[in-house]
């Protein structure tokens, strides 16, 4: 994704006529150490702006893309969750820890002179596919409102969840006893640490995750993200918006609607419109004559009409 600069349409970020901050996506290149929080916060204070959040939380260890939504953006964060991604994964074998990763507490050794790259291959292999994963007890997930890392660390039993997720591509592209390097495309909410974890259960010497790095979230890359140390220094000269990719680009996977001003007005007001016939069901995006993303419509069959989703352009 190049950078972005312009406002309005497809050219750059939003800028409705009623709207006074930039939105737009920021592809922020997440240093090891901090949390998706934590970035997210020094993204409010670069934009000056409470109305940013993040699609997809990574670990504090982790590095690599963390998509960034500032203004209206954070409204379609929703669908940037959905999208498939990339990690390459360093997985220590010989040792599992509390947390299943390089931050956890040691728990238990095991010998790795039986291993081989076939056989860790092999056993890999067999994660590829749908699969029920548990999460760690280490984990943001809640339970009874609470995250599970907090009951974790006050030493209470905890049961993590079991997930539904989908693994479509897993590779070992090094083996450097005891740690083995691996690529891995995945579905939304799965854990690379339990991945690890499980993967170590599997060949008998348990495993943890040494080192994660995400290089792709859909179609917004790790090639294509900027350090969040280089977008704090453009901030300095103030210039950062640069950086900022217009949202409908997370969307490009959906079809496009040209709309007539009419038509972007009455779905401003939250009617629907007749501007063709789709699938049932299926949402689009909706341009302005002039270009300017205005909003997402899903088609409705018995009605004939698109009915506004989301709606963009004002405060």
């Amino acid at each position: 994704m190049g950078e972005a600069t312009g406002c309005g349409g497809r050219g750059g970020p939003t800028c409705g006529a009623a709207q006074d901050t930039l939105s737009g996506i920021l592809n922020v290149d997440k240093p090891r150490g901090m949390t998706s929080h934590d970035v997210v916060n020094a993204v409010r204070k670069i934009a000056g702006t409470r109305r940013v959040g993040h699609a997809g939380t990574l670990d504090p260890m982790a590095t690599g893309v963390l998509l960034v939504c500032v203004g209206q953006a954070t409204r379609i964060a929703e669908y940037l969750m959905n999208s498939r991604k990339t990690y390459v994964a360093e997985v220590a074998f010989g040792q599992t820890t509390t947390t299943y990763d390089a931050d956890g507490d040691v728990v238990e050794e095991r010998p790795v002179a039986h291993l081989t790259a076939e056989a860790l291959q092999a056993a890999l292999a067999t994660f590829v596919g749908p699969i029920r994963q548990r999460a760690p007890a280490f984990s943001a997930v809640k339970q009874a409102g609470e995250p599970l890392y907090r009951r974790a660390r006050r030493g209470e039993s905890v049961e993590p969840p079991v997930r539904d997720v989908h693994i479509f591509r897993a590779a070992m592209v090094r083996w450097e006893p005891p740690v083995a390097t691996v690529e891995v495309e995945c579905s939304p909410g799965t854990y690379i640490r339990s991945l690890a974890h499980d993967w170590g259960q599997l060949v008998g010497a348990g495993a943890h995750l040494k080192s994660l790095r995400r290089v792709a979230s859909g179609r917004f890359s790790v090639e294509d993200a900027v350090p969040l140390a280089r977008l704090q220094e453009a901030a300095a000269d103030g210039d950062w918006a640069r950086f900022l990719i217009p949202m409908d680009e997370a969307l490009l996977d959906m079809p496009a609607l040209i709309l007539t001003d009419e038509q972007a007005e009455a779905l401003g007001h939250g009617r629907p419109v007749d501007a063709g016939a789709g699938a049932d069901g299926q949402v689009a995006r909706g341009y302005t004559l002039a270009g300017d993303f205005v909003a997402l419509v899903c088609y409705n069959a018995a009605a004939g009409r698109w009915l506004p989703v989301k709606v963009f352009g004002g405060r």
